[in-house]
């Protein structure tokens, strides 16, 4: 007696394409500059443990931006890209800056240190919270809420950056750091509107002056990195008073805008009399 053997499952095997693999090798690259940073930073390589960490914000930037250019986005890599910038941005600042400055500071060095990572994890908390809803206010006049992790990580290592650029230890003062640390923490989970690059709109004329400006801007991080570096953070803190007066106007001009507007007709009204 033949007995048949019973039909083997077949298995539909999903190919990953190399394009789709590509965003997700640079946001890994990202949280491993991240980490490499506070290796260097134990190592007492400072110049190197910040340029690591800038270099994880660059690829951070460009990530996102290339999976949608490549149609490979999807939400295994929205997950990804938020533990890499839990990593790059939030633990490993706040490690680069406790080992340079806040260890000084008995007892509530270390606790600044931590916020910074805590008020890291919350702000991208509530970035993945409301990932798909665009009917935040400020999202719809086109800001963000808070400091984003990337710049975060530029704030709190700005003391480091002033004190290559101008040589002085004054920041590198465990109060004067802890303050800076502490601030730039309240800002990323603060609900402060501040500007979204998607908001920048260059007219035709001006792309050649913008392309220009990009190049020598690129030069002096090269030249004069930590000069540049410095005046980027410093210029980026203070727009945030500008983005909050902005977004105030805006806000004004779409209130006015619907008292303007007439209350809709209430079905079954009597027409008004003439």
């Amino acid at each position: 007696m033949i007995v048949e053997e019973p039909p083997r499952r077949l298995r539909l095997r999903r190919v990953l394409p190399m394009r789709a693999m590509i965003p997700n090798a640079i946001t890994l690259a990202a949280l491993c500059f991240g980490l490499t940073g506070v290796r260097l930073a134990i190592a007492g390589d400072w110049e190197r443990a910040i340029a690591a960490v800038v270099l994880a914000g660059v690829l951070d930037g460009i990530d996102g931006r290339l999976a949608r250019l490549l149609k490979a986005d999807s939400r295994f890599g929205a997950e990804l890209d938020s533990l890499s910038d839990l990593t790059a941005h939030g633990v490993a600042p706040a490690l680069i800056i406790y080992l340079w400055s806040l260890q000084y500071l008995p007892g509530i060095g270390w606790i600044i240190a931590l916020a910074h990572a805590a008020c890291a994890a919350l702000r991208l908390a509530r970035f993945n919270a409301h990932l798909d809803l665009d009917e935040g206010p400020h999202k719809q006049a086109g800001f963000l809420t808070g400091v984003p992790a990337p710049v975060g990580a530029g704030l709190a290592l700005s003391p480091l950056a002033l004190d290559l650029w101008l040589e002085t230890n004054f920041f590198r003062e465990p109060v004067v750091a802890g303050a800076i640390v502490a601030a730039t923490a309240l800002l990323m989970v603060s609900a402060l509107p501040t500007y979204s690059w998607k908001r920048v709109r260059i007219r035709r004329e001006w792309r050649l002056f913008v392309l220009l400006g990009v190049a020598l801007y690129a030069g002096a991080l090269f030249s004069m990195p930590w000069m540049t570096l410095s005046l980027t953070i410093l210029a980026y803190a203070a727009s945030i008073p500008f983005s909050v007066s902005s977004y105030a106007r805006i806000k004004r001009q779409r209130a006015a805008m619907a008292e303007a507007e007439p209350a809709p007709a209430t079905p079954g009204a009597a027409p008004p009399a003439a």
